[in-house]
């Protein structure tokens, strides 16, 4: 492994680095990781175009198969903008927290795409005209998971009046495998909003591990298809309470 870059920002801890291994793949690769260890983001130096993760091409197969002549998408959460960069050719507003890992996707990774909106992407979205987007992606994170303002009830109000009919709204969040009592609350508050809800995990070894998860809520049924969701197969979280914000 070779570190090119390490700093503690406002916002994280983080660290890139290039390394010939990768989940168990050989290769080359430059990585971006937060607090913790956490990856948020991971290109293929061979081949920059390629979605190495599992979630984003999950994310992407639902959106395509669900709303083919999608053009609409608001994204909280850029990393090193995979997302963003798969999207340009989409009307696409973006929004980052941290102003130092819209800097570093630039210079260490060679994002190119639309401009990315810094500030917190809760306030931002609300800003936005209702029924403007087929889809909002909430794709943020913080030492702690992901970050409170985007689970509670009212959020979800807010967001789903900024979507288009038939649109829809993607969370990738993670916890423990098996029963995440936070996992359930975050479905449990989205499934109180929204008409149809699927959750869809990445299978883990032990019920200890930490365990990624995409939450998905809609005012239409959700499709998909198993074969193209890189790994991740559906599964109902367990019964949780309903989010609040704090006062």
């Amino acid at each position: 492994m070779r570190v090119l870059y390490r700093n503690m920002s406002e916002q994280h801890a983080l660290t890139v680095y290039d390394t010939t291994r990768l989940y168990g793949e050989k290769g080359h690769f430059r990585v971006l990781e937060f607090s913790n260890e956490a990856v948020q983001g991971a290109m293929d130096l061979d081949e920059p175009s390629r979605m190495l993760l599992e979630y984003p091409r999950a994310m992407v197969h639902l959106m395509e198969r669900n709303t083919p002549e999608y053009e609409k998408v608001f994204v909280v959460g850029h990393g090193i903008g995979t997302l963003s960069t798969y999207l340009s050719n989409r009307q696409v507003k973006i929004a980052e927290l941290d102003e130092e890992v819209v800097e570093l996707s630039k210079t260490l990774f060679g994002y190119e795409g639309s401009e990315v909106m810094v500030g917190d992407g809760r306030v931002l979205l609300q800003q936005e005209p209702p029924g403007t987007y087929d889809y909002i992606i909430i794709d943020a994170f913080t030492a702690e998971g992901t970050p409170k303002q985007f689970t509670s009830r009212s959020f979800f109000t807010m967001a789903q009046s900024k979507l288009r009919s038939g649109g829809s709204i993607l969370l990738n969040v993670f916890g423990r495998a098996g029963n995440d009592r936070l996992v359930n609350a975050i479905y449990a508050t989205m499934a109180d909003q929204f008409d149809y809800t699927r959750s869809f995990v990445l299978p883990t070894e032990t019920q200890d591990e930490i365990q990624n998860r995409i939450l998905v809520g809609s005012d239409a049924p959700i499709e998909f298809q198993s074969r193209y969701m890189a790994g991740f197969v559906e599964q109902e979280p367990g019964e949780g309470y309903i989010i609040e914000d704090e006062l």
